[in-house]
């Protein structure tokens, strides 16, 4: 599951030009209060040279982008939208290019002379502004995805209503001059756009129906009572007629040659990964490792399998001991356990009922201190954002973190047959629920991101890691079990490892559509017959894939890095290792590349031993 300013964001940053730090699910980090009012340059926990350089670097971003902005919390921008001309998406690409080079020039040469923490700030800044710059030479999303004007049409309105704290009223009128704006977005789009992938305009066509049913419902939902009403409905309704017709183009005109090849290719995938997974390994790499795990966490399902078995399917005889019928076993055994789940209606309930008893659990275990206070609402997925996932955790806006975090949660779509909703409820059972939560929210994406807010570096606040996300929130699934959530629940166990058998597949599925020329066929064969997933939940990664590339990767190769890491500190430590203090440990410099984490954690807890004593 991705996080971090997710759907749009993940989309939208995945694939925007150059400048806004890397957020692929990438992902935007926490940080410091800001109202409209209030300049960048007034941020007292940056105070160095080149910090100073960096907040110079967004304020001039921000002038170029103000939709960045706003999803960043910097909120003076917020009744502004970008000018996303060709003209304009080449000064993005040239201001980035002259800043790294006045990077380079002002703080590379004395990049010894740094402190520890500038020293990490400037390696981070200029690797997000190189693969920036990279990524923005190398796609074209402005031309071959339409999700990339999706954003601007939704989610510039919705993180104002949703999200920042500034006064309601003061964010419906930035909402109205928003959607004012809206008309030359469409146009653009109609302009620019010609041949996305199907895949792609696919979902585009469903979220910008989800758009529609924003602006004729849900925006007044969000708003509530405001002395504005009358001038935000007729925006709306002016909004509406709008997207009605947008949604006729990419029907009717767009669709018809909706015939672009969503494959990258090896040479590019290679590239990419390597400037955005930066943990020091090629892919092939990865691929390799992921392939060995993938057996490995097959034959572990096979063992609590086995000792379900019988408790499942009394008086039949277990399935015999070979490569076949390990695979029945688990396949039947799964299913089995999936029976045991809730209705469409009591998923988000659901999902609330499970946090109670994982935060008591995590206090109890002194697994880490839990952020107070705690500002995680669990919520329904607003519709214009559903079509690649069950959930995400979209945070606190990384400048404006006092607003709430939301850990969303699609219901399955009401288009559905009864089959089909059976399906996907068996997939995501009662026990499956408790995993997906801890994963995130606590103590998975919720938490280390709430942990990011701390940092004082403005420049670890914009840039993180998407593979330190991803990794941390599938490492503490695992890591909860072991510490005895669930209390030896193996049902539990197996929706565990079949999660991580999930993480570890996706990484195979990345490289292999992308890079082996892997069909739809083959793709759905190793989802449903190896990774035990259902049709519709494969049918739905498969559409992921061909919509990113390499992100899919980042879960289990951050997961990796994390648990090489514990277990390296921990055999140091030995008797000393405090698994709280540890994480905390891990938590303590935002959302880092997970190459530059085992120096930090070392010195951090180096720094509060030292302390303690």
């Amino acid at each position: 599951m991705r996080s971090v300013l997710q759907k749009f964001r993940r989309q939208w940053a995945a694939s925007r030009p150059a400048g806004m730090g890397i957020v692929t699910i990438a992902m935007i980090l926490g940080g410091l209060m800001m109202s409209a009012a209030v300049s960048l340059a007034e941020d007292d926990a940056a105070k160095s040279d080149l910090q100073a350089f960096y907040r110079d670097y967004l304020d001039a971003t921000f002038a170029m982008r103000p939709l960045s902005a706003t999803l960043l919390g910097d909120h003076r921008f917020d009744d502004q939208l970008d000018d996303i001309s060709a003209e304009a998406r080449e000064r993005w690409l040239t201001y980035d290019r002259e800043t790294l080079a006045a990077l380079e020039t002002r703080f590379g040469a004395a990049s010894g002379q740094l402190s520890p923490d500038d020293a990490l700030d400037f390696e981070i800044f200029r690797d997000d502004l190189t693969r920036s710059i990279w990524l923005t030479e190398a796609f074209e999303p402005f031309a071959e995805d339409p999700r990339v004007y999706g954003g601007y049409l939704s989610d510039s309105v919705y993180s104002l209503v949703a999200q920042s704290t500034l006064p309601k009223e003061t964010n419906v009128a930035n909402a109205i001059a928003r959607m004012k704006q809206f008309p030359r977005i469409v146009a653009e789009a109609k302009a620019t756009l010609t041949t996305p992938p199907a895949s792609v305009l696919a979902t585009a066509i469903g979220q910008n129906r989800g758009a529609i049913g924003f602006y004729t419902e849900d925006l007044f939902t969000l708003v509530g009572k405001t002395e504005q009403h009358d001038a935000l409905k007729a925006a709306a309704a002016d909004v509406v007629v709008l997207l009605e017709d947008y949604q006729r183009f990419l029907e009717e005109e767009l669709q018809p040659r909706a015939t672009g090849e969503w494959r990258i290719g090896r040479e590019r995938f290679a590239k990419k990964f390597d400037l955005v997974v930066d943990m020091g390994i090629t892919a092939d790499d990865l691929l390799v490792e992921a392939e060995a795990e993938f057996e490995r966490v097959q034959l572990e399902m096979a063992v609590v399998a086995r000792q379900l078995w019988a408790e499942r399917f009394p008086g039949r005889p277990i399935p015999p001991d070979d490569a076949a019928g390990r695979r029945q076993l688990i396949a039947e055994v799964t299913a089995a356990v999936g029976h045991d789940h809730g209705e469409p209606e009591t998923l988000v309930r659901d999902a609330r009922e499970t946090v109670a008893t994982i935060c008591s659990f995590i206090r109890e275990k002194d697994l880490l201190a839990l952020p107070e206070p705690d500002r995680c609402q669990i919520i329904e997925m607003p519709a214009f954002r559903r079509g690649n996932s069950l959930a995400y955790l979209d945070p606190a806006l990384p400048l404006d973190p006092a607003g709430a975090s939301y850990y969303a949660i699609s219901p399955p779509p009401a288009t559905w047959g009864e089959e089909k909703v059976r399906s996907f409820l068996e997939e995501y059972n009662r026990h499956m629920l408790q995993i997906l939560t801890i994963h995130e929210a606590y103590p998975g994406h919720y938490v280390q991101l709430e942990y990011a807010n701390r940092v004082p570096s403005l420049v670890r606040k914009v840039i993180g890691s998407g593979t330190y996300i991803e990794g941390w929130a599938v490492y503490t699934e695992r890591m909860m079990l072991d510490q005895g959530y669930g209390a030896g629940d193996l049902a539990l166990r197996l929706n565990q490892l079949k999660f991580y058998l999930r993480a570890v597949a996706n990484a195979i599925l990345d490289h292999r559509m992308h890079c082996s020329g892997w069909s739809d066929d083959e793709a759905l064969a190793f989802l449903v017959r190896d990774a035990y997933q259902t049709e519709g939940e494969a049918r739905l990664k498969v559409v992921r894939a061909k919509q990113s590339s390499v992100q899919l990767s980042t879960y289990f190769a951050g997961r990796t890095a994390m648990m090489r890491l514990r277990n390296e500190i921990q055999r140091e430590q030995h008797e000393a290792f405090s698994l709280g203090r540890y994480h905390e440990a891990v938590l303590s410099a935002g959302s880092v590349p997970v190459k530059l984490l085992p120096s930090i954690v070392r010195r951090h807890l180096a720094t509060t031993s030292t302390s303690a004593e």
